[in-house]
């Protein structure tokens, strides 16, 4: 499920760690995908920032699914939506 809303959503994502977690700081972000198979410490912090702001974050089992379903041709290891 969480593949097609990614999918849904794919002229309203900010892509990749650093954007995503600018984006939460300022408000702008609804929900937030983080693959289970990029580095942990890395995406950490953004799962971190998101239960501290009260942002959902949903969980899926590969980055390559997860760049494909955000229309990009790498890998994502995060991706967020945006209000």
């Amino acid at each position: 499920m969480s593949y097609e809303k990614v999918t849904e959503f794919r002229s309203r994502l900010i892509i990749g760690i650093k954007q995503t977690q600018k984006a939460m700081k300022n408000g702008e972000v609804s929900e937030v995908f983080i693959a289970d198979d990029a580095e942990k410490h890395i995406t950490q912090k953004v799962a971190s920032l998101a239960e501290e702001l009260g942002i959902p974050c949903q969980r899926v089992d590969s980055m390559k699914k997860l760049g494909k379903a955000a229309g990009v041709e790498v890998n994502a290891s995060t991706v967020a939506v945006k209000k």
